[in-house]
């Protein structure tokens, strides 16, 4: 098989191996539409040539003269073709998160100075709308969706002839495997946006690092839903382009459960809080469960939570799983679609608990962990089972170097860390020394084989007793309470630790209607004593996985939601603290007034 040296080769390995295997699909209309290598492959030529009929090209070969093409949409086919045809011109890709706001937007545009802009929809046409006034570069929006207002993106296929499409042959032979392939511009939870420039070397060097740990098999189909925006989604579609593995596009994240079942996948990437709220799914259908059935659920769980790796088993515990594994852990797997050979976790911790109990009921999870910056992995958790650790993320990938700094920073070396940060070399200059990236994570390798992230070094604060505490832990073992859907730990120079909990409010009404409580809204709800006495049982039960710095003294229940949208977390449903901290000022106080 040809072995790729830009990211775009991806797609002619397949080529090599089948034109008519199954790329990409989506659904359209209530129906799953298929598109082949040799179809895929088409659309990118075409459009490439039409690209480069509009003026785009690489220009002068330089990070900022390369002109820039901004994408803006949903997970679907047109998403990768997209990149590929980007790409194959000498051309860069800016990828944006259809939930960005409209400052931050019109600042990547301009930073980038982006000429063309394609987009899913109307909406989001309307939201570039908003500031292409002051987006000077700009020459033209095309849309992926049908619209009589709004230009297809078809057009652009449309103007492809013949000389462009040998100029797309010329160009794509010029492009060399350390050539500037996307900036992805990311904001974290701090700060204003930096452009991540990433080499078709640094993306495709993980890929084929990563390789050797994909789970073995052939002719595989995978369910996407985690958005392409994010480099941990884009870097294993190129993977799953090179190893021929299908790539079926989820219609949306309340879809994701009928999809599975749909399409029945071997594998999907996820990140540890849509794996939480599957977990969360499971448990409230055993909790409906009566009499025997009801018992028989509890009682496997019960055993999953005994589970352990890489440990002979008492014969007694085997015989148990495996009778559980066919009357409960069955139905688990094919409420997945019945074929799940792995989920791949990432961007964030996942809790352990969690992960023991997927493995125990034969669905294997494999944890990884990477940044933007790395393109992203630096280690994951192996499918074969002596190269899982739990609480870990695995050991490291070949070739990717870690080492642990005085401060218990990791620092991480290899052909996957990033370029730079675009337009920003002091910026760059701080976080790469003598080629060492800083992650800005704590950690520690385990038995000299396998990384353990701690915490987030910029997200551990120091009490006014001057002790330090690290958030992350404390944060998700208390989720896994079933009445806690998030939490904040606060307490940065206060005498003690407190805590911003959202209620799960499913499960307290449940537990509320039990208790014959009354109440008229949400926030009645969460002011009743009982339900404040319930929360701070809850506390005080996961207190005491800790020591007396890092628990929780006072908390306060909120309202409503974090999401996205009103603007608490990340696009990977990771805490914004600092936007938290600011719209939460007057019960953080609360908290700490004593």
């Amino acid at each position: 098989m040809l072995k790729p040296t830009r990211l775009f080769d991806c797609i002619e390995a397949q080529m090599q191996v089948s034109t008519e295997h199954i790329m990409l699909a989506d659904k359209v209309n209530g129906k799953w539409v298929t598109h082949s290598a040799a179809e895929v492959s088409r659309q990118v030529e075409e459009l490439a040539a039409g690209l480069i009929r509009m003026g785009i090209s690489r220009g002068d070969g330089t990070h900022e003269g390369r002109d820039k093409v901004a994408l803006i949409a949903r997970n679907r086919p047109e998403w990768i073709i997209l990149d590929l045809a980007v790409q194959r011109i000498g051309a860069v890709l800016i990828p944006v998160y259809p939930t960005i706001s409209t400052p931050e937007l019109q600042f990547i545009m301009n930073d980038a100075e982006v000429k063309l802009i394609f987009v899913n929809d109307a909406s989001l046409a309307a939201k570039v709308n908003e500031i292409t006034d002051a987006i000077p570069a700009l020459q033209g929006i095309f849309s992926f969706d049908e619209d009589p207002q709004l230009k297809h993106w078809t057009i652009v296929c449309q103007m492809a002839d013949d000389d462009s499409r040998a100029r797309v042959v010329e160009q794509s032979g010029k492009i060399e495997n350390g050539d500037l392939a996307t900036i992805i511009y990311t904001s974290g939870t701090t700060g204003t946006p930096k452009g991540v420039m990433l080499s078709h070397n640094n993306i495709l060097s993980n890929v084929l690092d990563s390789l050797p740990y994909f789970p073995p098999g052939s002719n595989m189909k995978a369910l996407s839903f985690l958005p392409l925006n994010h480099i941990f989604e884009r870097m294993i579609t190129y993977l799953y382009l090179y190893k021929q593995t299908s790539i079926y596009y989820a219609e949306s994240l309340e879809a994701i459960g009928d999809n599975l079942r749909e399409v029945k996948p071997q594998m999907f990437t996820t990140v540890p809080r849509l794996l939480e709220k599957v977990y969360d799914r499971i448990m409230e259908k055993g909790k409906e469960l009566d009499g025997v059935k009801g018992k028989l659920f509890f009682w496997a769980h019960d055993l999953a939570n005994r589970y352990e790796i890489n440990k002979k088993l008492p014969l007694g515990y085997r015989m148990q799983l495996g009778l559980a594994n066919k009357l409960i852990f069955d139905k688990w797997r094919k409420a997945l679609g019945g074929n799940i050979v792995c989920i791949i976790s990432g961007g964030a911790a996942c809790q352990v608990r969690l992960i023991r109990i997927f493995t125990a009921a034969g669905i294997t999870i494999m944890e990884g962990y990477g940044l933007t910056e790395t393109s992203p992995v630096i280690s994951v958790n192996r499918y074969e089972e002596e190269g899982r650790m739990f609480g870990t993320v695995g050991p490291l990938i070949a070739n990717v170097q870690v080492r642990i700094a005085d401060d218990g920073e990791i620092l991480c070396k290899g052909p996957n860390v990033m370029m730079g940060y675009y337009k920003k070399p002091g910026l760059t200059a701080e976080v790469i020394n003598d080629g060492w990236f800083k992650t800005g994570d704590i950690g520690a390798m385990v038995n000299n084989t396998f990384l353990k992230i701690t915490d987030r070094k910029k997200e551990m604060f120091k009490t006014s007793g001057g002790k330090y505490v690290a958030p992350i832990a404390v944060e998700n073992k208390l989720k896994e309470s079933p009445f806690v859907e998030n939490v904040m730990l606060t307490g940065a120079g206060q005498k003690y630790v407190g805590a911003l909990i959202i209620p799960a409010f499913a499960e307290v009404k449940k537990w509320c209607d039990q208790q014959k409580l009354s109440y008229a809204t949400d926030e009645k709800m969460i002011i009743l004593p009982e339900v404040k006495e319930l929360f701070q049982k809850e506390v005080e039960h996961y207190n005491q996985h800790f020591n007396h710095v890092e628990q929780i003294k006072k908390f306060e229940l909120l309202p409503k939601m974090w999401s996205i949208e009103t603007g608490e977390l990340t696009p990977k449903m990771s805490l914004k603290r600092k936007i938290i901290l600011e719209k939460f000022n007057n019960e953080i106080n609360s908290i700490h007034s004593q």
